[in-house]
């Protein structure tokens, strides 16, 4: 006697395909806005120095990546994150802090960063089922430009930054952080 196999049954609190894209929209989309404000933040330090420029630059796409989602999350029926007005200080002061340490430090911050966003992009997008392809598409572009981003930062000397790997474990630690909150709440 032959067994069928039958689809596994989703554990209590796994959630639905559907709550599991509007966990990503809600995600991504304060990722985004926390990027704009770290970015914010450091130009507020740097101000029109290379560096400044530079990240003026970033944040200006990071603004595209964000408006994006400022369209996606209604089309959706996604509610954003209740932690944004949290994002909204964190960000500017983490961005702020790290320009203060220096442009080394700035752009360390920008490594740091961008390394968990690469990562937590490429999780989403082989998450992603074959009916989402915009999404991913989407998600996907984001995610090239993120790296691009790390890649300046790593040509701006971030590894040369005070206490690169102490700053880079934290930083990485409270985006971890960060996207795990944002992903409930």
């Amino acid at each position: 006697m032959t067994r069928k196999t039958r689809p596994r049954n989703p554990l209590p609190g796994d959630p639905r395909r559907d709550d599991a894209t509007r966990r990503m929209l809600r995600v991504d989309h304060a990722g985004e806005y926390g990027a704009v404000r770290i970015y914010e933040g450091q130009m507020a330090v740097l101000g029109n120095s290379p560096a400044g420029k530079l990240v003026r630059k970033m944040a200006a796409q990071e603004q595209k990546h964000l408006d994006a989602f400022d369209r996606l999350l209604p089309e959706r029926r996604v509610r954003p994150t209740l932690l944004a007005p949290v994002w909204h200080v964190a960000g500017f002061a983490l961005g702020a802090a790290t320009a203060l340490l220096g442009e080394r430090a700035a752009m360390a911050c920008t490594v740091a960063v961008e390394e968990v966003i690469d990562e937590h992009y490429a999780g989403q997008i082989a998450a992603l089922d074959d009916r989402e392809t915009d999404l991913k598409a989407t998600i996907e572009a984001f995610r090239q430009d993120e790296i691009a981003h790390r890649n300046e930062g790593l040509a701006h000397g971030a590894e040369d930054a005070p206490a690169y790997e102490f700053l880079s474990m934290t930083i990485k630690a409270g985006s971890r952080l960060a996207i795990w909150l944002s992903t409930r709440i």
